[in-house]
């Protein structure tokens, strides 16, 4: 080899420092999903790490893409497979799609949470980590039967940005795949009042770490975009892993997982007595109480989607739309002649 083509492999070698468990010509394939508020900017997300100069649309329900990237020259190229929840918490349950046994190993998630809508933001996050923790787990419950050594290697992995040392080792709950919170909308953020953005930024703070997830705040703005963009890189295609930091809750916060911890982060934002006040079986319900109390959360039904995809006009099809009415006049009849038929039983009242 010459002295470039050493040059070459060493840069190549530090951009994809997890390359070593991937064999010459075999190709990298990961999945991730992103989900979060509706219209909070997750497809935005996407097609600036897809660098794809395409103006966003509203997602319907679960909608997928994929990147493709070559780590070397000569060599397949590898896959990321881009998951995207739409509806904001109405459509959780189909999480189960993407994320199965078969690629649970490769998988990871990035929560995108709007920062201008402070109100939505615990519930939004809470429900849909929920029900994707509850999943995976269950997934990871039937691997255990199946597969015992993929199971223990991802129970394991989740611990990996956190040495057993760590003062805050017994006080986090990491989540089962790797995870990234994205703060979307920071223009609109900075204009808030600062105690607020202090209160908000220290909550993040504190969950991201909580979970064992990255942290990062994001708006239009090309240089934020570039951040998240390399937080997501790290997962769908293995780049290095950024060690830059910033935690001033006066600019946009960037913290890679592992590289926070609660003495940095500090008490809920709540005066010694009112913390005595609140009773709270685990951190995170500390902090969720304190922070619910300055912004009071809408209740999940006022997160619904109500509206129905099938009204909506960009997606008409006329066939399908006829047959659909015809089908609806169907079921209405068989609701009604089941009803009389009901009604006209017999039933034994001993």
């Amino acid at each position: 080899d010459t002295l470039w083509d050493l040059a070459i492999a060493e840069v190549e070698k530090r951009e994809n420092p997890e390359d070593d468990d991937v064999k010459p010509g075999e190709v990298w394939e990961k999945s991730i999903l992103f989900m979060g508020n509706k219209n909070g900017g997750k497809t935005t997300i996407i097609l600036r790490c897809l660098e794809r100069e395409e103006s966003p649309k509203p997602t319907l329900a679960l909608e997928y893409t994929f990147g493709r990237r070559a780590r070397r020259q000569n060599t397949p190229k590898d896959v990321a497979h881009f998951w995207e929840l739409g509806g904001g918490t109405s459509l959780v349950e189909l999480i189960r799609i993407p994320i199965t046994s078969h690629n649970v190993r490769s998988f990871a998630v990035v929560l995108v949470l709007d920062l201008s809508k402070p109100n939505e933001l615990w519930t939004t996050m809470e429900s849909l980590l929920q029900v994707t923790r509850n999943h995976v787990n269950k997934i990871l419950t039937k691997l255990e039967q199946t597969n015992p050594e993929v199971a223990a290697e991802i129970k394991q992995r989740m611990w990996n940005h956190l040495q057993r040392d760590h003062p805050d080792y017994a006080l986090v709950d990491p989540f089962p795949i790797p995870l990234v919170i994205i703060g979307s909308k920071y223009d609109i953020f900075h204009e808030f009042d600062s105690e607020v953005r202090k209160i908000i930024s220290k909550t993040l703070r504190f969950v991201s770490h909580y979970y064992g997830a990255s942290l990062v705040f994001t708006s239009k703005s090309e240089a934020l975009l570039l951040k998240a963009r390399a937080l997501i890189n790290h997962l769908a295609f293995g780049y290095e892993k950024s060690k830059s930091v910033s935690v001033d809750p006066s600019k946009p916060l960037f913290i890679p997982a592992g590289l926070d911890s609660m003495s940095q982060i500090g008490p809920p934002p709540a005066s010694d007595s009112d913390l005595g006040k609140i009773r709270a079986n685990t951190p995170l319900e500390l902090w969720k109480k304190v922070f619910e109390k300055t912004f009071p959360p809408k209740s999940f039904c006022d997160l619904q989607d109500t509206k129905d995809p099938a009204q909506d006009s960009q997606y008409a099809e006329y066939e399908v739309d006829v047959m659909r009415a015809q089908k609806n006049q169907e079921l209405e009849q068989y609701k009604r002649n089941a009803s009389k038929s009901w009604k006209e039983m017999d039933f034994d009242s001993e």
